[in-house]
């Protein structure tokens, strides 16, 4: 079974790369032996058209570029052009062959592990040395991306075809997910959470979404892209930013003795009490809420009071579960 899917493959691509004009569905059914016997079983044309339709997008896997015509009559065809399926010479050092080499092994873990395996196999074909190992100068190394997420395999095809996206997300301070309509624009692992960045079509601005919050499925809409996508995504910046690291400002907390060593850590100044409490000055930035609220009740906000605010507003979205 498996010789004879190659070999209708393989005839399939001949047909595409050999014609100068758009070739139909009717007439590749007519030159490829395999679909003419599809075509002569119960099942007809539909048969043909599902194998048809596999062996298609099996070739564009496989990295064969077939474009799609429709003529003046409306009707579909498809070809293969040689110059766009022409690769120049691919030459790689050892380093560079290691670095790739690096960059696949850190998806064997994750979704892409099959991606990323199919690409050496690539590489090797079009010229990659055989006596260069691209694992073997960084052995020693184990990297993983971790992609626990549903939501992620996806989304990251959502990025690669440029598709709006919907799908439930829960906010750090909200007890429900509300629904949201996204045009994906880059995925970014940051600390060992996966983050989407993109144009969220209901707040009319930039987001980033962490993917643990999303709830349900990922569901793909019609439609082109409303909004245009930029050059640079800074997913990074973007998070960290919310996470406190580029904080601008102080804010003023009461932190029990003998607890909160991380919060004592970056304090700018602290003052000790005689109470059993603590006044500390620390940085003030996106999430400072979200890293607060961990301490539960050793920590009390004073100022300002847009944080105490925020503070208070995830205590009673944990409360209410």
């Amino acid at each position: 079974m498996a010789i004879a899917k190659a070999e209708r493959l393989m005839n399939l691509a001949l047909c595409l790369l050999g014609t100068s004009r758009p070739l139909s569905k009717r007439e590749l059914r007519d030159s490829v032996e395999a679909y003419v016997e599809a075509s002569r079983g119960a099942a007809g044309d539909d048969s043909f058209n599902r194998m048809f339709e596999r062996d298609k997008d099996d070739l564009r896997e496989l990295g064969l570029v077939i474009e799609t015509v429709e003529g003046l009559d409306g009707e579909v065809g498809y070809l293969a052009r040689r110059d766009s399926n022409r690769l120049p010479a691919i030459t790689l050092d050892a380093e560079e062959a290691a670095a790739l080499g690096l960059a696949a092994k850190v998806w064997q873990q994750a979704r892409l592990a099959g991606a990323a395996s199919g690409a050496l196999q690539k590489l090797r074909a079009a010229g990659l040395p055989e006596d260069v190992d691209p694992y073997g100068a960084h052995s020693a190394l184990e990297p993983r991306i971790p992609v626990h997420e549903a939501a992620f395999e996806p989304l990251m095809l959502a990025c690669r075809d440029r598709r709006p996206v919907a799908f439930d997300y829960r906010k750090a301070t909200a007890a429900q997910p509300e629904p949201r309509t996204v045009e994906p624009w880059a995925l970014e692992c940051w600390r060992g959470h996966w983050y989407l960045a993109g144009f969220d079509r209901d707040r009319g601005a930039e987001r980033v979404f962490r993917l643990s919050r999303i709830t349900g499925r990922v569901r793909s809409r019609g439609g082109r892209f409303t909004a245009p996508v930029p050059d640079v995504v800074t997913v990074r910046e973007t998070v960290a930013s919310w996470a406190g690291e580029t904080a601008d400002r102080s804010a003023r907390i009461r932190l029990r003795a003998g607890a909160g060593y991380p919060l004592r850590a970056r304090a700018g100044a602290v003052r000790e009490g005689g109470d059993g409490w603590d006044e500390l000055e620390i940085p003030y930035g996106h999430g400072l809420d979200a890293w607060l609220v961990e301490f539960g009740p050793d920590v009390v906000v004073l100022e300002p009071a847009e944080l105490r605010a925020d503070v208070l507003d995830r205590l009673r979205a944990v409360a209410k579960g």
